[in-house]
């Protein structure tokens, strides 16, 4: 049934990568110059001093890598009738998560390393969203094996 609690757990992990998609990853300002970068999930901006956009990557991947995890999470939704495949699918999207946990760092950390800043940056809303759908997919795992030793327990009465 989709009405369980680990369905809510999973619909949270889809709406923190859509916050993820829609909201910054990271800012860093350069106190001597005055400029700034900012990272969302499909650009790294460059500003200057009065805020206009001189210099736009596309970071697609990342956006890319957000999208599937919350494609994943709404596949692993309706599969409640196959427990071992929804958790399966859930095993796979917790690797994705680091994978994009981890994409997010490096991009951070190379651009700081090209700059020579001395601080690291802030990581905002976008990031953290991340990291909470981290949690909500294993909190919706740890209730699948709950519902899954409740079934097998019910099936060694009958």
């Amino acid at each position: 049934m989709i009405q369980r609690v680990q369905s809510i757990f999973l619909f949270l992990v889809a709406a923190a990568m859509g916050v993820t998609l829609g909201m910054d990853l990271w800012h860093q300002v350069i106190a001597d110059s005055g400029e700034s970068f900012t990272l969302t999930a499909l650009f790294l901006e460059k500003y200057d001093n009065s805020g206009e956009v001189i210099l736009s990557e596309s970071k697609w991947y990342i956006a890319a890598l957000a999208s599937f995890v919350g494609f994943l999470a709404i596949i692993s939704i309706f599969q409640y009738r196959n427990r071992g495949r929804q958790m399966m699918l859930n095993m796979v999207n917790s690797l994705l998560m680091v994978g994009l946990v981890a994409t997010i760092f490096l991009t951070t950390n190379g651009i700081n390393s090209e700059l020579g800043a001395n601080d690291n940056g802030q990581y905002q809303i976008g990031f953290w969203a991340v990291l909470a759908a981290m949690v909500c997919n294993m909190l919706a795992n740890r209730f699948i094996r709950k519902d899954e030793a409740l079934v097998r327990s019910v099936d060694r009465i009958r």
